[in-house]
């Protein structure tokens, strides 16, 4: 079942048409959410996400858009599907209804969709045997500003990036940006670690304002042995670095074990995995 605008339809039926907005323009945003027994995680951080980047693509953002009444809509969902006492994955859709060409047309409404679909990990963890092979994604370059950093439906790179993952054997990619920053992977945020230092990309070299990445370093803050900074990453740190680990709301804290010759360890990343259950479990 879909909740198409409040209403649960079947989701084999069509609960669009061609002419909306998300699907011909990408004017949409959307959230991609972990909800566990009926409990989605970090829900504010992506409520407040969500209503931010609304405001930067000037959308008219509803009155009974509340982050309750969200939250009711989510769970309704999951209730539908018959999630409520399992793990799941939800996407919450939001777009700028239908009409216009580029320019929204005036009878343009702020819509909204969610799906949801099982997903077998409640908890996050860390597997000693897990191999995660990645590579440097060159074939397109992500331009830093505000609009990179919003989780909208214009994803051509992360796309054509998954495309070349596959082709190549990787598990994933790391994403450059116009200056050849290194900026995130294709799913997730970057953090490489050296020593007591730890690095991830500034929001302002064009990653995603990721809501598993200001838990981390929310987390990190704490650790007064470890000194963390926002800071551009050159491609030449990534092979001197003792650890790589990705970041997403989904997944968690993924190592990465290998980049091109060099294999890396992922203490850090365990250490941090334990910490993040810990924080979920007392419900912060």
């Amino acid at each position: 079942m879909v909740n198409f605008n409040g209403s649960l339809i079947d989701s084999a039926e069509s609960f669009f048409t061609s002419e909306n907005r998300g699907y011909k323009y990408g004017d949409a945003l959307f959230e991609t959410l972990k909800v566990v027994n009926g409990k989605i995680f970090f829900w504010e951080d992506h409520y407040f996400r969500l209503m931010a980047s609304m405001r930067i693509m000037r959308m008219d953002i509803p009155m009974n858009f509340t982050m309750e009444f969200l939250e009711a809509e989510i769970l309704k969902t999951i209730e539908a599907n018959n999630l409520s006492n399992t793990s799941a994955r939800v996407r919450l859709n939001v777009d700028r209804g239908e009409g216009g060409k580029y320019l929204p047309g005036k009878t343009s409404k702020v819509a909204f969709n969610i799906v949801a679909d099982t997903f077998n990990e409640p908890f996050y963890s860390v597997k000693d045997e897990q191999t995660y092979e990645v590579d440097l994604y060159k074939d397109f370059f992500i331009a830093p500003g505000l609009l990179s950093g919003l989780k909208n439906n214009n994803k051509a790179v992360q796309v054509m990036g998954s495309i070349y993952a596959q082709e190549n054997d990787l598990e994933n990619c790391l994403v450059l940006n116009t200056n050849k920053s290194v900026i995130e992977g294709l799913n997730g945020n970057l953090f490489l670690v050296k020593g007591d230092k730890i690095k991830t990309p500034p929001l302002e070299d064009g990653c995603l304002k990721g809501v598993m990445r200001k838990q981390v370093l929310e987390i990190l803050s704490k650790d007064v042995n470890l000194y963390t900074e926002e800071a551009s990453i050159s491609p030449f740190e990534l092979q001197k670095a003792d650890e790589l680990f990705i970041t997403n709301v989904i997944k968690g804290i993924v190592p990465i074990t290998k980049y091109r010759k060099k294999t890396y360890g992922c203490e850090l990343a365990k250490a941090l995995t334990n910490k993040l259950n810990a924080k979920i479990r007392l419900g912060a």
